[in-house]
Order: structure tokens, then C-alpha cells, then sequence
């Protein structure tokens, strides 16, 4: 149904700044929960940050918070993540999904999304 494409992954330096985006296409995002996740190399896929359909839930995984922030435009059915004071363990494919569940039971469960872009790549060098 939605294909989601995940942009603005790069290469930065610790302690700088990146923001990803993530662009729906064919529906509109206003009636998925949207999440990102990465993956290191030699590591699972992981949670990282969630939002709600509305923006009212938002939630983040403890490696991230206060250094990231998630946010959505509907009316852009866009998804970004502002990712802050980079760290070398940042560097991971970052993944884009979406949820069309009538509830996320807690956002951070990869089986609870059934959208995925296929990832951009985040290398956060010291």
C-alpha cells in the first residue's frame, strides 16, 4: 500500500547533527503510527523513535533521548528525525516504518509495523 523512502543519511563527525527524513508515497501518512528503528552492523534491528498518528505519542528508545527528536507533517505525509550530539555508536542503517493498526501496543516492537523503507545509512565518525 504506502511506500516509504528514508533520505538525509550521511556521513558526519561526532557530536554533530543529521536530520532523516521520511516521505510516504501512493497514501497519506495521517492514519499510520510511524517509527524508526536502525541496525548496526553485526547487531538487531532496533527501536529508536515513535510517534503516534496525531503526534500525541512519542516515545524514545533510552540510547536517543534527549538527543534525538521525532517529529511528523501530515499534510507533507512526511516523517523526520533530528538526530543530535552524534555518537559513534549511532552509526547504523536507519529504517522508516509504518503502522495502519487500529492501536501500536508500545510503538517500540518491530512486528508491530507493517511498512519499512529500505534504510539509509547513518556513519558517525571520531
Amino acid at each position: 500500500q504506502v511506500q516509504l523512502v528514508e533520505s538525509g543519511g550521511g556521513l558526519v563527525q561526532a557530536g554533530g547533527s543529521l536530520r532523516l527524513s521520511c516521505a510516504a508515497s501512493g497514501r497519506t501518512l495521517s492514519n499510520y503510527a510511524m517509527g524508526w528503528f536502525r541496525q548496526a552492523p553485526g547487531k538487531e534491528r532496533e527501536f529508536v523513535a515513535a510517534i503516534g498518528r496525531t503526534g500525541g505519542n512519542i516515545f524514545y528508545a533510552d540510547s536517543v533521548t534527549g538527543r534525538f527528536v521525532i517529529s511528523r507533517d501530515n499534510a507533507k505525509n512526511t516523517v523526520y528525525l533530528q538526530m543530535n550530539s552524534l555518537k559513534a555508536e549511532d552509526t547504523a542503517v536507519c529504517y522508516c516504518a509504518a503502522s495502519d493498526r487500529v492501536w501500536t501496543p508500545s510503538f517500540r516492537r518491530l512486528n508491530e509495523y507493517d511498512y519499512w523503507g529500505q534504510g539509509t545509512q547513518v556513519s558517525v565518525s571520531t
